[in-house]
């Protein structure tokens, strides 16, 4: 599956922060993330006591629903994140709430579940939620775009 993660998102290590795909359809995804003592994110996040920021559980879910744009609904048959040139799919365009219940910690498996909400020609809003052993953690709703790629490079 991780194959498939990297075919479909430009993300790369260390900030791929999906590890597995569990569930997808044209308007949902859940998938999950293990985060490790060892992620960069974690350095200094707080010494002795490490939490996941927000920050990252924000980007779990953009990644995730960058995802399922570019499985579901991308303008480009077949998208190869290596080889498709034109398209930057799922660009975040706005957070509109994050809410945060509980701290996630490394080696917690955070369930990642994504619903596409609305979604106009290139612009698509979703509503997140992480949640561990089932108790929710963090819930947001936020709106990705798809761009030309010549938008990432230009000053």
């Amino acid at each position: 599956m991780e194959n498939l993660i990297l075919k479909k998102l430009h993300h790369r290590k260390p900030y791929l922060l999906i590890d597995e795909v569990l569930e997808t359809s044209a308007n949902h995804i859940k998938t999950r993330k293990i985060p490790k003592l060892d992620e960069f994110y974690l350095q200094g996040h707080f010494p002795g006591s490490p939490v996941v920021p927000g920050a990252m559980m924000q980007e779990m879910t953009t990644q995730s629903a960058g995802l399922l744009i570019t499985l579901f609904h991308s303008p480009v048959e077949d998208y190869d994140s290596e080889t498709t040139k034109g398209y930057a799919l799922g660009v975040l365009r706005a957070v509109h709430f994050s809410k945060f219940k509980k701290f996630a910690r490394p080696d917690d498996i955070l369930n990642i579940s994504i619903e596409l909400l609305e979604k106009s020609t290139h612009s698509f809003r979703f509503k997140g939620k992480i949640d561990i052993g089932g108790e929710k953690i963090m819930t947001n709703e936020f709106t990705l775009i798809n761009i030309s790629d010549n938008k990432l490079t230009e000053s």
